[in-house]
């Protein structure tokens, strides 16, 4: 009766209360896969002011962090957040196809910032995220970079967050992507940046790449239809 009551009048408030469910929380279902996995070291590609890493954190996981992000304004709040845990690692560049310059689209809400060209799906759903200025950054690949952060006995895991720029970043790691034993990934339903792949087409090639779907996060919602947009993916070795 009581139950009934306050889950009432949170409703109203425009509140759920329900049960706490460990097998639907996404930091408890990471926890569980990287525990299975064995995971000693997470590449965090497109790692903003760190926001991922934290979580991680949060969530147990005590182990090597490599965080990538090419922003200035970003990378600096990335520092303050990494300078204390001596496990995890920084580098100021984005990753790609190939080793390069280029030019980044910086959002005003800054984690919808992309190479790519945004569309009028996404400023529609999330007008906060319009550009509003550009900074040249260099671009490389996990290629380039994997040795110097693992060995042959590490057991690693891709984080991906690049705002559609997601098969540059897996063309660039074309060899240390059998190396991973998961993959968590950002997923478009709709085209929110030009030329970006839509989930279909990033479940297949991970699948090619010898990785399982385990779980699915719904992420982002266009708050005027109430379609979904973007989820993240979170992938197993096979």
């Amino acid at each position: 009766m009581i139950k009934t009551a306050i889950k009432c009048v949170a409703r109203k408030l425009g509140y759920v209360i329900s049960a706490y469910d460990a097998k639907r929380d996404p930091l408890a279902i990471r926890r569980s896969l990287f525990n299975r996995l064995d995971v000693d070291l997470v590449f965090d590609v497109g790692a903003n002011a760190g926001q991922f890493a934290m979580h991680l954190r949060e969530a147990g996981y005590d182990r090597g962090i490599v965080s990538f992000e090419p922003m200035s304004a970003a990378f600096e709040q990335l520092d303050v957040a990494a300078r204390q845990d001596q496990r995890w690692m920084i580098r100021q560049c984005a990753l790609g196809a190939e080793e390069s310059t280029s030019e980044i689209n910086i959002a005003g809400n800054s984690w919808s910032s992309s190479l790519l060209g945004m569309t009028e799906a996404h400023t529609s759903a999330a007008p906060e995220s319009a550009y509003v200025d550009k900074e040249v950054i260099k671009v490389d690949t996990l290629d380039s970079l994997y040795l110097e952060y693992a060995n042959e006995n590490s057991r690693p895991f891709l984080k991906i967050d690049t705002q559609g720029y997601t098969q540059q970043v897996l063309d660039g790691a074309q060899e240390s992507l059998g190396k991973m034993q998961g993959v968590l990934v950002e997923m478009s339903l709709v085209e929110l940046y030009v030329n970006e792949p839509l989930i279909g087409e990033v479940v297949t090639t991970l699948y090619n790449c010898g990785f399982v779907l385990i779980s699915v996060e719904p992420e982002f919602f266009d708050p005027n239809t109430g379609q979904l947009l973007q989820v993240n993916g979170l992938f197993a070795r096979a």
